[in-house]
């Protein structure tokens, strides 16, 4: 069991560790196929039920430990310190954004909540799951989707994703029947193929009880066509890793280990899904597991594709392996090189007492050719690559002040009481929330280059701490760094952000911009590999502070939460971008007029998070 890792690494000049650790071949079998269908909006606006109380904060992936509730529950932290790196914002913001083409508001709490007749509970973050292709823009949250057409019309959604993987309902508000625990979407359009695939972390009950069983799995939903609004097959892949179900035997503690984070990337021959591993029912953690499938057996629509699973935890791995996240790839370019190879990105600071690094951690996994012929001829390899030392933010950021009625009803004498069933608190207004620690973000593999970014310490221009934005742009082949530095502002915080690159090589930063002058606002900033990243550019200015539940002591255990990831992609030219802000906002007396909590079907009674899709045309 590892809960805390030490490396030492000797060298900072870039060679490829081949590693003693072998795939083991893992079984994965078809299951049912569905077709995306909006579900009705509707339901009590607030019920003595709003949160699973197998998922002690909002959704799954907390990071603050304790999130599972049902039975000792699981600890998902990384020892790590907070001393901060020193290196003051000094991003300008831009006048204008010529590029910005358009975009409409996406998925909102009111559709999480009220999606499938108001059969779900109150879940936040939203977890930013976004793909663009063929003309198609579909978004996944938790738990909810949608497809937009390229002018963002809604096509289809939202949609329940119990529905959508053709499980019963979240919570069965009717009969008290539990559905399947489903959180952390991702999902990426494949060029090649042209195919739509999607993953969620899903976590089985004991029966339609609210007990987690403790096995999970990853579902995964891949089109039969280019159209996503179409027919899907669904795979399911066993992650409990206990033995049982063809699985290895991981010894998490509990009996059960938990495929938390799951985040998907491709190259030619195989579609790459890797995880965090902690224990379900107990305290651990375990090393990132990377998953390999093939993907044309995956687009064909194959009964059991090949698939081999990496345990990165193995001891003989030299490097911290958490959140390794697989490249994806825009238009159909992949790496040739040693039989064809996926790169993964990881950083590491978060082992660190200082929560600082000057290192990030490339992987590879070459002789993807073989897949389909002999799935345990992959390698895998990782090295160390010398970057800009970086560091954990600190963990909870300032908004501006502004309307917050959730907030203000628990303040209010008499409200929380008579509307919410719960005592009266006060907080400052607006509360703090909380950003992103330092764990790699999405990953592209475009022009040759690997491109990416994570979130870092930065010094704010009053001298305290806040969070911008460290990006990558590596030559996979050398080690080498075409761009390497950090964005951010003076004035505000830039928390979780994704980067979608054109196979020219002209990539876009989206992100979260908010501080005491800002609310959570969609933000991006372009990304280039000589010039580095560009002005901060603001694509929908945020109307309110975030008024959410995370954190609220009989409400969210927890942080504050903000999100666990972001998204963008790439469509030929245009770049697709998906960011959580803050659509609308509303008085008290509004939240408490009817119908109650709603202000006018913009939020729920306990949130009022809100997604930003964006093009950007380069």
């Amino acid at each position: 069991m590892k809960t805390r890792l030490l490396i030492a690494v000797s060298a900072m000049a870039f060679a490829t560790c081949a590693l003693g650790a072998s795939p083991v071949t893992l079984s994965l079998q078809r299951g049912n196929t569905t077709v995306p269908k909006t579900t009705p909006l509707g339901g009590e606006p607030l019920t003595s039920l709003e949160q699973d109380p197998a998922m002690s904060s909002g959704d799954a992936d907390s990071g603050d430990g304790g999130d599972l509730g049902s039975k000792p529950v699981v600890n998902r932290t990384i020892a790590h310190g907070r001393s901060g790196v020193n290196r003051m914002g000094i991003a300008k913001r831009a006048k204008s954004s010529p590029e910005l083409l358009g975009g409409f508001d996406g998925l909102n709490f009111h559709d999480q909540r009220y999606a499938n007749g108001g059969n779900q509970f109150s879940v936040e973050p939203p977890d930013q799951g976004l793909c663009a292709g063929n003309g198609f823009v579909m978004e996944s949250v938790n738990d909810v989707l949608a497809i937009y057409d390229s002018a963002g019309n809604k096509l289809v959604g939202p949609v329940d994703l119990n529905t959508f993987y053709g499980y019963p309902a979240a919570i069965n508000r009717s009969t008290g029947a539990y559905g399947a625990s489903i959180t952390d979407p991702s999902c990426y359009y494949d060029a090649d193929t042209q195919r739509w695939f999607q993953v969620v972390l899903t976590l089985d009950r004991v029966g339609t009880t609210s007990a987690l069983s403790g096995n999970n799995h990853l579902d995964i939903a891949v089109s039969q066509t280019a159209d996503p609004t179409g027919a899907w097959n669904i795979y399911h892949l066993p992650v409990q890793n206990n033995g049982t179900q063809g699985t290895p035997d991981h010894g998490c503690a509990g009996g059960f280990c938990l495929g938390d984070y799951p985040h998907i990337g491709a190259d030619a021959h195989a579609v790459f899904l890797t995880t965090n591993e902690f224990a379900v029912f107990g305290s651990g953690y375990y090393g990132a597991q990377i998953y390999a499938i093939s993907k044309q057996a995956l687009a064909s629509g194959a009964a059991s594709p090949n698939v081999v699973l990496f345990n990165a935890g193995d001891p003989s791995i030299p490097a911290p392996a958490f959140t390794v996240w697989p490249a994806i790839s825009s238009g159909g370019q992949y790496s040739g090189a040693h039989g064809g190879t996926e790169y993964l990105l990881s950083s590491d600071a978060v082992f660190n007492d200082s929560g600082t690094s000057n290192q990030i951690w490339l992987w590879s996994v070459s002789n993807t050719q073989a897949i389909d012929s002999m799935p345990t001829a992959l390698s895998l390899n990782v090295s160390a690559l010398a970057v800009q030392t970086y560091g954990v933010p600190s963990s909870l950021v300032h908004q501006k002040p502004g309307s917050t009625p959730l907030r203000d009803c628990f303040a209010v004498t008499g409200c929380a009481p008579t509307y919410l069933g719960y005592p009266n608190i006060v907080y400052p207004a607006p509360r703090d929330l909380a950003v992103n620690d330092s764990r790699m973000q999405q990953v592209s593999y475009a022009n040759g280059k690997l491109w990416a970014t994570l979130d870092t310490d930065v010094l704010l221009g009053d001298g305290s701490h806040g969070s911008g934005v460290s990006y990558f742009v590596i030559n996979p082949n050398s080690g080498g760094l075409f761009a390497n530095g950090t964005l951010s502002l003076p004035d505000a915080n830039l928390t979780y952000g994704a980067a979608a690159v054109t196979q020219s090589g002209r990539g876009v930063i989206a992100f979260t911009v908010v501080g005491p002058n800002d609310y959570p606002s969609a933000g991006y900033a372009s990304l280039d590999a000589k010039a580095g990243a560009g002005d901060v550019h603001i694509a929908a200015a945020g109307a309110g502070p975030w008024d959410g539940f995370t954190g609220i002591p009989y409400l969210g255990n927890g942080r504050p939460r903000w999100g666990d990831y972001g998204a963008a992609s790439a469509d030929g030219n245009t770049i697709w971008l998906a960011s959580e802000y803050i659509a609308h906002t509303c008085t008290l007396a509004q939240y408490l007029t009817s119908p109650l909590f709603q202000c006018g079907g913009t939020r729920g009674a306990l949130s009022n998070w809100a997604t930003r899709i964006s093009a950007i045309q380069l």
